[in-house]
């Protein structure tokens, strides 16, 4: 008897801890990405990184919201070729309201198990068009047109949608709103929000690349959401050609700046890792790389005016440089991959007007030398620019000199008193 209960007892422990795991695998499990924007490298990583992730844990289904305008080419070839070899079922939800899955979103849209819009969306226009500035002959993007159709095709057709209306989004960049994409086939079905969409999914049957079909449960599910990590939004943030040009501006402008005034230090620090930041966006975007020279010269072109004082010649020259390598940093990128032209005219007139007053005061400095010799700058005050330890560099009149410290270390930007001068070096103390 007491054996039976011991039996009993033990067969009741593990009912008891095998139930909440039955419980837990009967709930379905409802991971959702959210992508609002131009489609990148890092957002290739971020679906895989979700997808991946449901994979591992079991999910039941993977929804991603998207909303974009359209992005790379390859990147959107990764990001299809990742949702059509998924070991879990994968819904593309186009939202919210007046959102659109264009060029690449919709290549992206009709690539998934169940493709789904919410009302006031749109989808199509996904014609190919020339990227990194170069200028494609007509026969070779007609060749590229050909191939994206084709490509365009084969998803279709794997995933049982309208194969001609399909192809028309790219050979002819027709669009179609949520109720033609739905009444012509090219998506499963149409949600007001991501509730309505969930309840809609329960009980459709999806085939995975495997062969294996699914019917999905979504009754009493679990949702999570899958954001990017803090790097993720980071790259994402700065994979942006108005942020780009900003901070391939901002590099420029601060490496020239440490230039201008050594010693300083700040502004060559911010100068320098802007520049890199800047080159990692444009390699993002496919940037035209003779745009991103001919702003670069143009930098150098005003650095010269300082140095030489051509009086307005280099900087005329820096200028025209500066504003037609804004102009064509991504000519053939279309609207995605184009610096705004008001940011264009804003930094163009911001960075001119600091480089004519800094030649102005340059040049103000050369026309108010000393006029009775070196002799006459005893007493005068001079700024450190190169720390004096005790040997460094002041400035004094728009000149400077090699400078020693009498007594003591003197840093930069600090005032010193001028006491003696010995050939090309100054002999100077700290201004009390």
């Amino acid at each position: 008897m007491l054996k039976a209960f011991r039996l009993a007892f033990f067969i009741g422990l593990v009912a008891g801890a095998l139930l909440p795991t039955g419980v837990r695998a009967a709930t379905p499990a409802i991971d959702v990405l959210h992508v609002d924007g131009t489609i990148v490298p890092v957002v290739a990583g971020y679906i895989d990184r979700g997808i991946e992730q449901a994979e591992t844990r079991g999910s039941s289904i993977v929804i991603i919201e998207l909303n974009t305008p359209g992005g790379l080419m390859d990147t959107t070839q990764t990001i299809v070729e990742r949702i059509m070899n998924a070991h879990v079922p994968v819904v593309v939800y186009v939202s919210p309201k007046g959102a659109w899955a264009a060029s690449a979103g919709t290549f992206i849209t009709l690539s998934a198990h169940i493709a789904a819009m919410t009302p006031g969306t749109t989808i199509g226009a996904a014609h190919p068009v020339a990227g990194g500035g170069e200028e494609i002959p007509e026969e070779q993007m007609k060749k590229i047109t050909e191939f994206s159709a084709k490509w365009m095709k084969t998803i279709a057709e794997d995933r049982g949608r309208n194969i001609e209306e399909a192809q028309l989004a790219v050979t002819e960049s027709k669009s179609f709103t949520d109720v033609d994409a739905l009444n012509l086939n090219l998506i499963n079905l149409r949600a007001d929000n991501l509730e309505s969409l969930i309840a809609q999914l329960n009980g459709m049957k999806v085939t995975l690349a495997t062969g294996e079909e699914i019917i999905l449960n979504t009754e009493g599910y679990m949702l999570d959401r899958t954001e990017m990590s803090f790097v993720e939004r980071f790259l994402y943030a700065i994979s942006d050609p108005n942020i780009a040009y900003i901070l391939l501006s901002l590099g420029t402008l601060g490496i020239m700046g440490e230039i201008y005034s050594p010693g300083s230090f700040f502004p060559g620090i911010i100068g320098g890792i802007s520049l890199l930041i800047a080159f990692y966006s444009l390699g993002v975007l496919d940037a035209y790389w003779g745009g991103v020279l001919l702003i670069l010269l143009a930098f150098a072109f005003f650095v010269a005016e300082i140095l030489t004082t051509t009086f307005g010649l280099f900087t005329a020259g820096g200028i025209t440089s500066l504003v037609i390598g804004s102009l064509i940093l991504f000519p053939g990128a279309g609207p995605v991959g184009q610096v705004d032209w008001w940011l264009i005219a804003i930094s163009v007139i911001c960075i001119t007007a600091f480089f004519v007053f800094v030649i102005n005061r340059v040049i103000r400095a050369h026309r108010h030398q000393p006029s009775s010799g070196r002799e006459e700058l005893v007493g005068k005050t001079a700024v450190v620019k190169i720390a004096l330890k005790p040997k460094g560099v002041v400035f004094i009149e728009g000149e400077r000199w090699t400078a020693e410290s009498e007594k003591g270390r003197v840093e930069p930007e600090e005032e010193v008193i001028i006491t003696k001068v010995d050939g090309l070096k100054l002999w100077v103390t700290k201004k009390e």
